[in-house]
């Protein structure tokens, strides 16, 4: 992966995102399983956002995703959540009997090309400057 050049700031910011429906029910499948990944990847053109990686399990998603420095990192599940959520039990009134779509919670994770003792050697270098 490369750096995004942007007026005057160079950036690489890529999270791995996890969540999961209520109860973790294996509901993802099928028709769902394709209008969920087409809300996903709507959500992500219109705030420039590149899904490097979608992975769609009947009881859990895993978005690989490439944001800018002006996202939240906490906008990215909340948006991706609240779209399907209302679309999709809109569509699959089978999805209304839930009391709610997707859990509250989800996992984030940074992820980048240069590792944690990589930035260390380098900022203990230049402090030897």
């Amino acid at each position: 992966m490369d750096y995004q050049h942007e007026h005057h700031a160079v950036h690489l910011v890529v999270y791995h995102i996890i969540w999961c429906p209520k109860r973790r029910r294996k509901i993802l499948n099928g028709p769902i399983h394709d209008r969920l990944e087409a809300i996903i990847h709507e959500v992500a053109a219109e705030h420039q956002w590149q899904i490097i990686r979608l992975a769609i399990q009947p009881d859990h998603v895993h978005v690989f995703i490439r944001a800018n420095p002006y996202t939240l990192p906490t906008d990215i599940p909340r948006l991706m959540k609240g779209r399907s959520s209302r679309l999709l039990r809109e569509e699959f009134p089978a999805l209304k009997k839930m009391p709610s779509l997707w859990t509250r919670s989800y996992f984030i994770s940074t992820a980048g090309n240069v590792s944690q003792e990589i930035i260390q050697k380098y900022i203990e270098a230049q402090s030897r400057q």
